[in-house]
């Protein structure tokens, strides 16, 4: 992305509000911010400033009608494009919350979804160390700039997030926390996911507003339930009653959305131009080439392949999803010979 397409796409907004299309003829644009902003986007390999016209542009957030006009990405990229599921509850977990969050994560994690979440503490944190410890990818979208970490209490996870995944943001990256944001960033993560679970909400739940936004979206809702002593539950039983799921484990999930990942892989290669034929001929043996049995940075993938690296990566995804290489922390690691 060059500076001029950049500058017509961002405005500063110093209140640290979303980056807006119906406040883009209110606000002056300050330049030095956009230039601050692709300044941070060079300092890294795996900083990423994402408008909806990218290819790497998560497809299912892009169908929503409120989609932010840039997202601050850091880490990997490739979680951006895999088939998601949202995870989110109460900060203030019971124990049995906690364990049934990590549970639904792990095996979820498990079976190639993406875990997403808002790091906060409480459930989401839960999902996220839950996908971790299952070799997964997650993504955490943050109600801060990607730089600023929040809760400090997550300063290991939020590193850990990036290692196999990635924080995403539309806020600048410097952005603290302001309270009116954390609500606001609730449509990014149902946004970006195929479902939502509601593990464990009261009836004044943060997490119900996710809950609301993805219905809104026509995206699933599942709820876990949960004892009706205590008041931990009760925001997932009204979510019961009024059409959402009823989960007990993944496999509840998965039933409902194994033939919406199909789909969202197969809108994939289409708007990626993989024709059919491109599919049989898997597995892109000059891919396959450029990867090696210890770590290959995807850097050097797109450099020896030749190909654009949004190509790179929705290829790269097919041979992950086939067992050919499995994506690691610094790239990818190939599993079999030809």
């Amino acid at each position: 992305m060059d500076i001029e397409e950049l500058r017509q796409r961002l405005e500063f907004e110093p209140q640290g509000l979303p980056l807006s299309a119906s406040l883009l003829a209110k606000c002056q644009i300050d330049f030095d911010k956009v230039d601050l902003a692709l300044a941070w986007q060079e300092s890294q390999p795996h900083h990423y400033i994402l408008t909806p016209s990218d290819p790497l542009y998560p497809p299912l957030l892009q169908q929503i009608s409120d989609a932010p006009l840039v997202l601050f990405v850091k880490g990997l990229v490739t979680p951006l494009v895999m088939p998601s599921i949202a995870i989110v509850g109460s900060r203030n977990a019971s124990r049995g919350g906690l364990d049934m969050a990590a549970e639904l994560a792990y095996n979820l994690a498990s079976q190639g979804f993406v875990i997403t979440s808002g790091m906060a503490t409480g459930i989401d944190g839960a999902a996220h160390k839950a996908t971790l410890a299952a070799n997964g990818p997650t993504m955490a979208v943050l109600g801060t700039g990607v730089e600023r970490i929040y809760p400090k209490r997550h300063q290991y996870l939020y590193h850990d997030i990036i290692q196999s995944g990635c924080v995403i943001s539309e806020y600048w990256p410097e952005v603290g926390p302001y309270a009116g944001n954390f609500p606001k960033r609730n449509r990014i993560v149902s946004g970006l996911s195929l479902g939502t679970v509601v593990v464990e909400a009261s009836r004044k739940s943060g997490s119900l507003i996710s809950a609301r936004l993805a219905m809104e979206q026509n995206r699933e809702v599942f709820a876990v339930p949960g004892s009706v002593l205590g008041g931990y539950s009760q925001g997932c039983h009204d979510l019961i009653n009024n059409g959402a799921k009823l989960v007990e484990c993944a496999a509840d999930i998965i039933e409902e959305l194994g033939s919406l990942s199909d789909y969202h892989l197969e809108q994939l290669h289409h708007r990626h131009h993989i024709q059919d034929n491109d599919i049989c001929d898997l597995p892109f043996p000059s891919l396959l080439a450029s990867v090696g049995y210890e770590t290959t940075a995807i850097d050097a993938v797109v450099e020896d392949s030749g190909k654009p690296i949004d190509l790179v990566l929705i290829q790269m995804l097919e041979l992950e999803l086939q067992g050919w290489v499995a994506a690691v922390p610094g790239g990818y690691v190939r599993l079999k010979r030809s």
